[in-house]
């Protein structure tokens, strides 16, 4: 029938089709070119390539480091190279009978040079040896290892993965749980779709929707988002193959959750479930990556390990099902224990460092050139060391939370409830350079992300040695009183006058020891003589040389900086020791060694500070000062704890525990305390030394940090020997005539020669002919009446300076007959058993003993 006999209805509904069909028309193209604008936005380059990339340190080998060539290969592939011949853009190696052949790519850190081949005998690299040149070289550095990617703005971490890289295993249990009918499809299941609204669109999206949904969509249940959803999926179908649709699924699907940040991508998840690379998970961790997509908290192994097992469980069961698998693998499989990687978070991942990182990337480019130009960041993390500490503060924990527990019991301290209290740091760098090589900054990053790395509290007596190297500084600046090591002070209830306040330290317990030398007054970290020591050589030298080894502004010239009043952050204490383990020279800590763009092109570092502090004269006398605390005396706790390798350092106690140590290439600051600054109830010695300890032990048997040195003294040192003035108090261990270490031109006179008369005859002749026992060094000035009504000698009093008398030669010969020199203190019980003795305490700190 002609179209103008159609009855008015027939027109109206052929209209309205016509208008509808043009609407839709419409419709579709207005979504058409908004969803492939936002589908070009999105995989222009290499959508995760884009995003910014940070490493660890590369790892430096030489020849006589204790690696196998298995260690080597190892660190290789998780590193990203490829075996054989196949080159991937990270690089290749090939493994012989005693040799490892490495290949770098071009988007490698040695941007395609490098070349080498590293030999090995009897478990110890040889020799290493270049490709090119064939020249021997003294040292390598290995591909460093990729710690996360910063993707997004959200706590995302992902390690990238190709197709090829994807096990047939996993992609089978992908397949079996997620979308059997993937490779025949067009991304669109329809007969899942129209059982759809009995469950709320559950179970209908396919592999290609869930990308669509996870990647350019939000997560809510509407039927415009599910429309959305299918649009893009076919879309994606027609733009990209199968195989590139399933890398980008692998590299974006949610896995999990670990610490604060969210586990995106098969990559991250075999590392962070399995410690493993995804090209080597077995069939059972494949079923369970596969078996978690569906809800990965529910299935969380460390929380739920009997679930996680049955939906693994589950997954061998659907891979059989579709063929992947025969009945005797999949049983097998089903039989196997399910064994998943300690719940280490902190060991292989670094994230407070990681924050550290990304905080001065943020500091220096805008977020959304961080987040899309593909930034290379290779960080001066060591993950070895990282390993180290994030063990030492698992054990070290462990052991103080033990020990506040029976004190707690005892009614001798109150914690809160908080199981997570009291809170722990650990910052360690390369004294020479400053590199951040581990950082711990709290016990759980689960719980809490503050770093307290960065966080201001008192240092407590980890900050006296910088008093004791201002005064020594004397011997190099030319002012007055000369100090060196054979001065003396006395240790004595003594108030302060400064402006109009009275100040008034007190040592731990209210044991005073008297006359003391200053190595003494260090070792045994007593509060009254080193304020002593500060007040004579003026407060203001404290504090510019405390400023100049990169303490804050806050730092002030008044007799409480003496004993570290002022607050510090973990970083700067640590950065701060460089001066007495570098020669005298500052190093600042920083964490970014460099950053690239995709074409390793050089883009920024962290800013760094490095200059001369100390004459390294002093520097080398402060260590060997330290060291002596560390092996007789408040930081004994190292040494009977297993640690004997060279060292040197400080306890520091506050209302927190600190120590601060270093060898002859690490220094390492641990603190451990309440957030809310409540008292701790341990020394440093009780809690932060045992963990110190700790990383330590664990530090030096990583093959770059197993070589300690000695310190040894710099041209214008001298030892010389020193005969310790009357009036100080020894015990029955300790000879009057000692050897001690002095800057050339300040050591005592030497003594007068033995002219080998018999006994009694060369007594008399020989005893204490010297005028000034302690030669150049400067001597007590003054005889004043202490508080208990005897007269003593004080370092630092204004009323003139005073030779000790010499002896007649009468008094000679009846000393002979005294058997020797007075005891004149007996051994506190903690000295005699080597335990930690009483350090800084004030009116209110509690020292560095236990209680």
């Amino acid at each position: 029938m002609p179209w103008r006999n159609r009855s008015p209805f027939w027109r109206v509904v052929v209209a309205v089709v016509i208008f509808t069909f043009l609407l839709s028309g419409a419709v579709l193209l207005h979504y058409y070119v908004r969803f492939s604008r936002l589908i070009d936005a999105r995989l222009s380059g290499d959508v995760f390539n884009r995003t910014a990339l940070v490493f660890a340190a590369p790892t430096a080998v030489a020849p006589g480091y204790e690696f196998s060539l298995e260690e080597v290969a190892r660190r290789l592939r998780r590193a990203g190279y490829s075996e054989g011949v196949e080159r991937s853009p990270l690089g290749f190696y090939q493994v012989g009978k005693d040799f490892v052949q490495i290949d770098p790519g071009p988007s490698s850190f040695h941007k395609g040079g490098n070349a080498a081949t590293i030999y090995f005998r009897d478990g110890k690299i040889d020799s290493i040896v270049g490709r090119g040149d064939r020249r021997p070289r003294s040292l390598y550095l290995l591909e460093p290892e990729l710690i996360t990617t910063l993707f997004g703005r959200s706590r995302t971490k992902r390690r990238l993965v190709r197709y090829a890289d994807i096990p047939k295993v996993l992609r089978d249990a992908v397949i079996a749980t997620e979308d059997r009918q993937f490779f025949n499809h067009f991304g669109i299941n329809f007969y899942r779709i129209l059982v759809a609204p009995m469950n709320d669109f559950r179970g209908t999206s396919t592999v290609t929707m869930q990308l669509a949904r996870n990647f350019f969509l939000t997560r809510e249940r509407t039927l415009k988002r599910k429309l959305a959803e299918i649009y893009i999926s076919l879309l994606l179908e027609a733009r990209l193959s199968k195989e590139e649709i399933f890398e980008h699924y692998s590299n974006q699907i949610y896995l999990g959750h670990r610490g604060s940040f969210g586990i995106h991508g098969f990559g991250e998840a075999a590392r962070a479930y399995f410690d493993k690379e995804v090209s080597n998970l077995s069939l059972g961790e494949s079923a369970f990556l596969a078996g978690i997509i569906r809800a990965p908290n529910i299935y969380a192994p460390y929380k739920h390990p009997e679930r996680a097992k049955a939906r693994r469980d589950m997954v061998i069961g659907q891979m059989e099902e579709i063929g992947a698998l025969n009945p005797t693998e999949a049983e097998q499989a089903r039989n196997a224990p399910l064994e998943v990687a300690a719940q280490n978070f902190e060991a292989s991942q670094a994230p407070y460092l990681v924050d550290l990182v990304r905080d001065q990337l943020l500091g220096r480019f805008p977020e959304e050139e961080v987040l899309s130009q593909g930034f290379r960041v290779y960080t001066t993390l060591d993950l070895d060391l990282q390993k180290a500490a994030s063990e030492a503060v698992r054990v070290g924990t462990a052991t103080m939370d033990e020990r506040l527990k029976a004190l707690e019991e005892a009614g001798r301290v109150e914690r809160p409830d908080d199981p997570l209290q009291p809170q722990v740091c650990l910052v360690a760098i390369d004294p020479h350079t400053g590199a951040l090589k581990a950082l711990v900054g709290g016990r759980n990053y689960g719980a809490s992300q503050l770093n307290h790395a960065l966080a201001k509290r008192q240092p407590g007596s980890s900050f006296k040695p910088f008093v004791y190297a201002a005064a020594l500084n004397s011997a190099i600046d030319g002012s007055t009183p000369l100090i060196t090591t054979a001065s003396t002070i006395v240790d004595e209830p003594t108030r302060f006058e400064f402006g109009k306040e009275i100040y008034e330290p007190e040592n731990y317990m209210q044991e005073y020891h008297g006359v003391v030398t200053l190595r003494k007054a260090l070792r045994l970290s007593l509060n009254v003589a080193t304020v002593k020591l500060a007040e004579t050589i003026g407060y203001w030298k404290v504090e510019e040389l405390a400023t100049l080894a990169g303490f804050n502004r806050e730092v002030e010239a008044t007799p409480a900086v003496a004993l570290g009043a002022y607050v510090a952050t973990p970083i700067e204490i640590v950065g701060s020791y460089t001066v007495f383990a570098n020669h005298g020279e500052y190093h600042s800590p920083y964490p970014i060694e460099e950053v690239r763009n995709q074409d390793g092109e050089f883009l920024w570092q962290s800013p760094r500070e490095i200059r001369q502090v100390l004459d390294p004269r002093i520097s080398y006398i402060m260590t060997h000062l330290l060291a002596s605390v560390i092996n007789r005396g408040t930081g004994g706790g190292v040494r009977r704890r297993g640690f004997n390798a060279p060292a040197a350092g400080k306890t520091g106690t506050s209302r927190d525990g600190w120590f601060v140590g270093y060898t002859s290439n690490l220094i390492c600051a641990v603190w451990v305390g309440y957030d809310d600054d409540r008292e701790l109830g341990l020394s440093g010695a009780s809690s932060a030394l045992p963990i110190w300890t700790e990383f330590m032990k664990r530090a030096t048997e990583v093959p770059a940090y197993k070589d300690v040195q000695d310190f040894e003294p710099p041209l214008g040192v001298v030892f010389a020997e020193f005969e310790v003035p009357e009036e100080v108090f020894l015990n029955e261990n300790e000879p009057n005539i000692t050897v001690e270490v002095f800057i050339e031109g300040t050591e005592p006179a030497p003594a007068l020669p033995d002219y080998n008369l018999p006994g009694v005859l060369s007594r008399i002749l020989t005893a204490e002919d010297s005028e000034s026992p302690a030669g150049g060094a400067y001597t007590p000035s003054g005889m004043v009446p202490s508080s208990n009504g005897a007269d003593a000698s004080r370092l630092g009093d204004r009323t003139g300076s005073q030779r000790r008398p010499r002896r007649g030669i009468f008094r000679r010969f009846l000393g002979i007959f005294g058997g020797g020199r007075k005891k004149q203190e007996s051994v506190p019980e903690d000295e005699a058993r080597g335990e930690e003795l009483p350090a800084e305490s004030t009116s209110n700190d509690p020292g560095d003993s236990p209680p």
